[in-house]
């Protein structure tokens, strides 16, 4: 954790000299660092625990930067494009895997993985699925494959939202709508700017509210085959997005003393840009071989989905 601080606060200082996003910064250090973080087990734990933990504490605190009118002032758009984008991926990309000669349950993971958030909707949903016998490789290779897929996308969208000529609420609209992991939104969103960075978060986190149901719309789905192997389904519910709401809310009534709001966003910032260099740290190309070209293709084609998908919608409502 101290090694993800310690990159963290080099990033920071390369932004004050360089002004690059420290985002970025911190994903590029912390990639360099791969070898360093899986020296020993008690730094793997620490690099693990910044990467996820403090994520989700730090996005919590992005409640502090936000208020229910600026939310308000968004419109239903935000809402829109999400519902859309998370519903028509999951079933336009468990669509397209049988279509590659997948099963149906490696579809859904992957497509669900990808429409909501990532690497955690990867373990909720695999909770639900029929355990088959490559169910654990399965449920390893969405995890990495949307890390890393995510990864590139926190590098690529920003200069996309820039070439489409997006003003600062489309891009993080963009961003948000599509990126995989919380993480990686966060990074992208304010390696454009502060209002791109709070819109991302919050489109991200409303995809982030769906994994509930979709969790439990995937287990009637599945009923019987669970029935028949007499397993159990687990619903993780997002802790971090209760009290990112919490603090939105606080925020809005006014109850957030100025000074101490100030240090919360201080804090959120430390946290998130630690956090990215702690995934930077433990991202791990190479074991995406291990499982096929074709499940990676799948993956990257239900990648490019949503993201035509979002692309669409806001060409279509301007």
């Amino acid at each position: 954790m101290l090694l993800a601080v310690a990159v963290a606060a080099a990033a920071k200082g390369l932004q004050a000299g360089l002004g690059w996003p420290a985002m970025l910064l911190a994903l590029g250090l912390g990639m360099l660092l791969v070898r360093a973080s899986a020296a020993g087990r008690l730094t793997q734990h620490g690099v693990e625990f910044t990467a996820k933990k403090v994520l989700r504490f730090g996005v919590a605190l992005l409640g502090a930067r936000i208020t229910l009118e600026e939310i308000v002032s968004l419109g239903l758009t935000p809402i829109l494009v999400t519902v859309a984008a998370v519903v028509g991926t999951i079933l336009l990309g468990g669509w397209l895997a049988q279509r590659l000669g997948f099963a149906r349950a490696f579809g859904t993971l992957t497509a669900g993985a990808t429409a909501i958030c990532g690497a955690s909707a990867a373990l909720a949903l695999s909770s639900v699925l029929p355990k088959h016998k490559t169910h654990e490789r399965d449920t390893i290779f969405a995890v990495i494959g949307v890390t890393t897929l995510s990864t590139a996308a926190m590098v690529a969208y920003p200069f996309l939202t820039a070439a489409l000529g997006f003003d600062d609420r489309a891009a993080g609209l963009l961003i948000g709508g599509t990126i995989h992991d919380v993480a990686q939104v966060v990074g992208a969103g304010y390696a454009v700017s502060g209002e791109a960075g709070d819109v991302a978060t919050f489109t991200k986190l409303l995809r982030v509210a769906l994994l509930v149901p979709a969790v439990l719309a995937v287990a009637w789905v599945y009923r019987a085959e669970l029935r028949a192997e007499g397993g159990k389904a687990q619903l993780p519910l997002p802790g971090f997005l209760f009290g990112f709401v919490a603090l939105v809310a606080l925020n809005s009534a006014g109850l957030i003393p100025e000074p101490l709001r100030l240090a919360l966003v201080e804090l959120s910032g430390w946290c998130l840009v630690a956090a990215v260099a702690a995934l930077g740290m433990k991202t791990s190309v190479t074991a995406l071989r291990q499982v096929g070209g074709r499940a990676i293709a799948l993956l990257i084609l239900q990648t490019f989905l949503i993201l035509g998908i979002v692309l669409g919608l806001l060409l279509l409502v301007g």
